[in-house]
């Protein structure tokens, strides 16, 4: 596609960033085709071809995007199921990152929206101002109708008892036995607060594999959150501290691996080299660093993972789209279940987005539902006796219209090597 950007915009990396992808586009449209949005709307304004069109418009264009620019790049999920289907390589994710960064800049929300959306910002990414978010949920729903409605949504997905016990505390969990590689883990937020029991059993499977774990107090947020509201300033704030607190690491003791127990995470953690590009300070650390990122499963299948499953379950694999299509790790999860002696249920539509997309399900709450529900509709329709998946957010969207127990992939891998069993599942 040809562009109309000047050279002085040009001179902008994320405008620089995005004008490659635009011109990379044939507009062929086989984007649409696995576009979960598209698929709903039928609009080509909510599919990858019509979304590029806009952005491009706007970002030539410059000042106040319109309303109907706004709302068709808000719907974007950021799945990039596009990416992994377009035949021409566009780098769909630097364009609708320098676009929502863009409608950060310079579009003004309804109020009740530039609350929440403040509220997601400098809550969510913070453990300890989410925690009392939670504990302060029940008084909230007490209050109804006094709230905006966006936050009487939050409120209402809130869990009605605390999670059972706490995240593993910072510090060194030793391997057993002959230590075959150290890894420093990013501690998260949201996850650490929702489901601690995650990075508990990550620590204790990848401890029996031989990997001595280090949980560095400095870690926290991977930044995906505010990434993807556009707020780019703190993103990379966040980015930077994850980079020192791992730089720590590999003074004092070397690192061999960074591993990420949310995929949603883990896809933004191996993107830190792009978003910190222009930090001094921070591209040789992060160039060091980055390339050592993995996912928990892409490590325990590294380490020469091996399990026998304890019952013979049926499992229903949520192929979560920071994995598939964000980390390029397509089948991993499915491999590693399989290698742990599980049966694993077929589910249609594997590709598409389960609609959860960090807060999109919080503020697209219409869209999201419908993906849900499709989703939901496809991951039972084998009557598994456990659905698993690799990212956190999806099993806490999917878990409330779920009949069937949901859990994180590592739980299974952990419970078949000699681990305990998951508790969700009863």
């Amino acid at each position: 596609m040809r562009t109309g950007f000047t050279t002085d915009q040009l001179k902008d990396p994320g405008l620089a960033d995005a004008e490659k992808a635009i011109r990379s586009c044939v507009h062929c449209g086989m984007c649409n085709a696995t576009c979960p949005t598209y698929q709903v709307t039928g609009d080509e304004r909510d599919g990858p071809r019509g979304r590029i069109q806009i952005m491009q418009q706007m970002l030539e264009q410059g000042g106040r995007p319109s309303d109907v620019a706004v709302r068709h790049v808000d719907r974007c999920l950021s799945c990039l199921s596009c990416r992994t289907t377009c035949p021409s390589g566009v780098d769909y994710p630097r364009l609708v990152d320098e676009a929502r960064a863009h409608i950060a800049t310079h579009y003004t929300r309804p109020r009740d929206e530039r609350w929440f959306r403040a509220f997601l910002a400098r809550v969510l990414p913070y453990p300890g101002r989410f925690r009392l978010a939670m504990r302060m949920a029940p008084l909230s729903r007490m209050l109804g109708s006094l709230l905006p409605e966006p936050f009487r949504r939050t409120t209402a997905l809130a869990p009605e008892t605390p999670p059972d016990g706490e995240a593993p505390a910072p510090g060194v969990y030793p391997a057993e036995g002959v230590r075959k590689m150290r890894v420093a883990m990013l501690r998260g937020c949201v996850q650490r607060v929702l489901t601690p029991e995650i990075d508990r059993a990550a620590i204790r499977l990848l401890n029996r594999l031989g990997a001595e774990v280090v949980v560095p107090a400095s870690s926290g947020c991977c930044g995906a959150l505010n990434h993807h509201l556009g707020h780019e300033g703190s993103a990379r704030r966040f980015a930077r501290a994850n980079i020192l607190a791992w730089w720590k690491v590999h003074e004092n003791g070397g690192v061999d691996r960074i591993v990420v127990t949310a995929s949603g995470c883990g896809a933004q953690v191996k993107d830190y080299d792009h978003l910190l590009r222009a930090d001094a300070g921070y591209v040789f650390r992060t160039k060091k660093l980055t390339p050592l990122v993995r996912d928990v499963t892409e490590l325990v299948e590294e380490l020469g993972y091996q399990g026998r499953a304890p019952e013979p379950l049926t499992v229903a694999y949520q192929s979560a789209c920071s994995l598939q299509h964000g980390q390029r790790r397509a089948g991993l999860g499915e491999r590693v279940l399989a290698a742990a002696g599980f049966t694993l249920a077929p589910v249609a539509e594997s590709h598409l987005c389960c609609g959860s997309a960090g807060h999109y399900s919080l503020l697209q709450t219409e869209m999201s539902q419908t993906l849900r529900a499709r989703k939901i509709a496809n991951l039972q329709a084998g009557a598994p006796a456990v659905i698993a998946s690799g990212n956190m957010g999806c099993m806490e969207h999917l878990r409330h219209v779920s009949e069937t127990p949901i859990v994180h992939t590592i739980e299974l891998l952990d419970w078949a090597s000699g681990g305990p069993r998951p508790a969700r599942l009863g």
